[in-house]
């Protein structure tokens, strides 16, 4: 099972949008089009834990935070975020973290 958050992101919206738009004229069916989700869903994660390598690190203040079927979701202000090792800064006045998992999903797809 891989998780289903990256289709809330640009990519993800614009993927389900194209889709829509096929199936409206006919040129694929709504199973179809399940399949190359459940395909980009797989693919996402796959790429996210073994392609990435930059890491970042960040501190700001919590606003709130939850913890809800194995998922964590904090909400922080005036977020400070640094690339390393190169310390690039840049700093956001709110962020929203989802964090699953991993072991929950199968990272080979």
């Amino acid at each position: 099972m891989s998780y289903q958050l990256y289709r809330n992101t640009t990519l993800g919206h614009t993927l389900q949008e194209s889709l829509d738009e096929l199936i409206r004229h006919g040129q694929i069916s709504p199973n179809l089009a399940l399949q190359v989700l459940l395909q980009f869903d797989k693919a996402i994660n796959n790429a996210l834990a073994n392609r990435v390598k930059s890491k970042i690190s960040f501190k700001g203040k919590l606003n709130t935070y939850r913890f809800c079927d194995n998922v964590w979701t904090f909400v922080l202000n005036n977020v400070e975020f640094r690339e390393l090792p190169v310390q690039e800064l840049t700093t956001v006045d709110k962020v929203k973290i989802v964090a699953c998992d991993g072991k929950g999903a199968d990272p080979k797809g």
